[in-house]
């Protein structure tokens, strides 16, 4: 096994191995679909949650896999991050963090109403529902997009490819432009965040600043 020194020494004089061709692409392709995404698009989604919030509306995300991972991600950002100076807070659920409702539901009914169930018992017309599928073919994700038009809420979709079946059910649909699942899921992210940021800095300009209530994040 060798001592913790001398494993280092052994690790220092190995030759460091140049970054995969692999790496350098798949960087470079992210950054190329960064470049392209609907930047317009995007601040109009800031504009629905930014009115959703001005109005005491509430806001609910789902998505399946790295898009329910995500949907977790931004609720956190946006119910916690967004608390500022004793601001009113923004109402924001993800429809992913309720394991044994989802699991109920998946084994008592079926997986496909997973998210559209939990809408019936909490949505209002004029809500904002946020859908995140980067094939934008989930069926649990299109069932939840047509409860919500049955209900009359606002319908946000962020997506890949050609936006897939739930660009008919949004009344705002993000396309990232790419066929390529991992760069569109790095994509998501960073649009996520991009209108996270931006949220955020609407509240700071429009909130005075008091001492003793600074919002961290």
């Amino acid at each position: 096994m060798g001592t913790i020194a001398s494993r280092r020494k052994i690790a220092e004089a190995s030759p460091r191995l140049a970054p995969l061709p692999g790496v350098e692409f798949y960087l470079q392709t992210v950054s190329a679909v960064l470049n392209r995404l609907p930047f317009e698009q995007i601040n109009q989604v800031t504009d629905v949650l930014w009115n959703a919030y001005r109005e005491s509306r509430a806001a609910y995300l789902f998505g399946n896999g790295g898009s329910a991972a995500l949907a977790s991600h931004c609720a956190c950002d946006f119910g916690k991050g967004t608390i500022i100076n004793g601001n009113r807070r923004f109402r924001v659920l993800a429809l992913t963090d309720n394991v044994p409702l989802m699991t109920a539901w998946a084994n008592d009914a079926r997986y496909d109403d997973i998210f559209a169930e939990q809408l019936r018992s909490f949505l209002q017309p004029d809500d904002v529902v946020f859908a995140i599928s980067g094939s934008g073919n989930s069926p649990n994700v299109l069932n939840a997009l047509a409860a919500a038009r049955e209900i009359r809420a606002f319908t946000v979709g962020l997506t890949g490819f050609q936006g897939g079946k739930m660009k008919a059910l949004c009344d705002l649909c993000v396309v990232v432009p790419s066929d390529n699942m991992q760069v569109i899921e790095d994509a998501h992210l960073s649009v996520t965040h991009s209108i996270f940021t931006s949220f955020r800095q609407r509240l700071c300009e429009t909130i005075p600043d008091t001492p003793g209530h600074q919002g961290r994040h």
